[in-house]
């Protein structure tokens, strides 16, 4: 008796067929995280890459890519449209981080992002930044400085607000969180950072460890463009004047991250809001990565200003073949 053999075989691809890279090949790359918030960053001074969604998240793909929670590109300010509004206003902002999601989607800002990315530039000879100076950053959220410290990098992030200011200060919330692990619905507090943020208070750290958050949870009202999603509960610490809260994040556009520095910078805004005028200024946010430090300051401009503080790491270079 004889097997039932296939009528035809398939035929190997071509090496041509097995590249997927495009107008990537042969560009070099690098990873990096902040607090495992990771990324692929590249230089593209005159924005001649399209970089297309399919390609960016084939990129960003943890199993046929290099993988990463988004795309940095290294963009001279004056090469995008918006970067040329930067200039309007910071004409020293020479460099623009343009940033994508990890399912390609542009978005506005990533506070542990922009520290990677001015690390980056430093590490590629783009930039210098010494201990104690500064450098200004164009991002679709506005221009950031960017201080480098002994430790990482402080970023000013600009002014917090909330998305719905007359509800949040009535009611202490303005919108409804469904997600897995939880089992009725909870209030939360919408918290824009250049970006839309939706923080949600739990009481015990184990309901924290119980959420599934592979699944984005629902969000309603939801904001027009979408919004991250951060979850926090109280953390232990000295009696030291210093605030501080564990939360997980499940990151519009990718999915929970490792980290989210705006979400981090959202989280304790809502959290000291919560705690009424009594609560501190500083405040120790720890995420699944790591730590970061979120400082409330008054600046110049008459609003409250919120600096970002935590490391960069680049951990490989790369090319595209």
């Amino acid at each position: 008796m004889t097997s039932a053999q296939p009528e035809t075989l398939p035929t190997a691809p071509s090496p041509d067929a097995a590249v997927p890279w495009g107008e990537l090949r042969g560009r070099g790359f690098a990873k990096g995280h902040g607090t495992g918030n990771d990324f692929v960053l590249l230089t593209d001074p005159d924005a001649q890459l399209a970089l297309d969604a399919h390609l960016v998240s084939l990129v960003c793909d943890r199993h046929r890519g290099i993988g990463g929670d988004g795309l940095i590109r290294a963009v001279r300010s004056e090469a995008l449209p918006e970067g040329r509004a930067v200039l309007e206003t910071a004409p020293d902002a020479e460099w623009f981080m343009d940033y994508r999601n990890n399912d390609g989607s542009i978005a506005e800002m990533c506070g542990n992002g922009v520290r990677v990315f001015v690390h980056y530039l430093v590490q590629r000879g783009l930039a210098e930044v010494p201990e104690g100076e500064v450098l200004r950053i164009g991002t679709r959220a506005g221009v950031k400085t960017v201080a480098r410290t002994d430790s990482g990098y402080a970023v000013d992030m600009g002014p917090w607000s909330f998305l719905d200011g007359e509800t949040a200060r009535s009611r202490g919330s303005d919108a409804v969180v469904t997600a897995q692990g939880l089992k009725v619905p909870r209030p939360a507090l919408s918290i824009g950072m250049g970006n839309p943020h939706t923080v949600v208070a739990l009481a015990e750290g184990e309901k924290l460890d119980q959420l599934e958050l592979f699944t984005a949870p629902v969000v309603r009202p939801e904001p027009e463009d979408g919004t991250n999603v951060e979850f926090v509960v109280p953390a232990d610490g000295d009696d030291d004047g210093v605030g501080r809260v564990r939360m997980r994040v499940h990151e519009r556009g990718v999915g929970e991250t490792q980290s989210c520095g705006t979400g981090a910078c959202a989280a304790a805004a809502a959290t000291r809001f919560w705690g009424g005028p009594t609560a501190p200024d500083q405040w120790l946010v720890q995420v699944p990565g790591g730590v970061v430090s979120v400082t409330f300051v008054p600046a110049p401009d008459g609003a409250e200003h919120v600096v970002l503080a935590g490391p960069a790491v680049l951990v490989a270079d790369g090319t595209f073949v």
